[in-house]
């Protein structure tokens, strides 16, 4: 069933969902955790809408090839259509603010890298996506006041925090919008920071983003498969 994005209220986002256009290492302390350089210009890649499942429900990550990676992300729903958009274009065509999983064959990924190969089928495979519902955006957020946590079995794995990003997200919206036209519908995943690992079966996952009193916030738990 092909995947609809929903606001925390319940209702669906008029649109479908597009393509999930996302950042590597937009954090710095990330990108030195797996011995990455420090990128100086934004590192894009293109998720399918095939990849994209909910949060709502059970986990089934393809455990069957090798070392799955959880990797948190801040999720933007874009509202309104942007092709070679200024930065203040760029802010206020985001819909909702979410919380997406950006899943990883870790073992595949290196193997390719290694090789020079393009890794889509280690970022891009079916279910690589999982999103949570988004708190509709009225107004334009404080872009760099975005916190958001993953928690797995009661352990915190993950602290993100916007003002942290290498690149901040209307300057990163807007270089997206110069390469890929983004429509209503599409989502964009803004980078993961540090704390990566590999997601265990049988856990709980507890995500959370703050995203201040004017927007509220999204929390949502899940499972993994045994």
């Amino acid at each position: 069933m092909a995947f609809t994005a929903h606001f925390t209220d319940g209702k669906s986002f008029a649109e479908p969902l597009g393509k999930i256009v996302c950042v590597g290492r937009n954090y710095a302390e990330h990108a030195r955790e797996l011995d990455n350089p420090v990128p100086s210009e934004p590192l894009l890649f293109i998720k399918p809408s095939t990849a994209a499942v909910s949060l709502d429900a059970p986990l089934e990550a393809p455990f069957a090839h090798g070392e799955v990676h959880f990797e948190t992300e801040l999720a933007l729903l874009i509202g309104e259509r942007l092709t070679a958009a200024t930065p203040a274009q760029a802010a206020r065509a985001v819909a909702g603010l979410g919380l997406a999983l950006d899943l990883t064959r870790r073992d595949v990924q290196s193997r390719l890298k290694e090789k020079g190969h393009p890794w889509e089928i280690a970022k891009a495979f079916d279910a690589a996506c999982p999103l949570s519902a988004f708190a509709a955006v009225e107004g334009e957020p404080d872009w760099q006041s975005l916190h958001f946590t993953l928690d797995i079995d009661d352990e915190r794995r993950q602290t993100g925090d916007s003002r942290d990003m290498l690149f901040a997200i209307p300057e990163l919206l807007a270089e997206m919008s110069r390469h890929f036209t983004l429509e209503p519908g599409d989502v964009v995943l803004t980078g993961t920071p540090a704390g990566v690992g590999v997601l265990p079966r049988g856990a709980e996952l507890r995500l959370a983003l703050a995203a201040g009193a004017s927007h509220g916030g999204v929390e949502v738990t899940t499972r993994t498969a045994p």
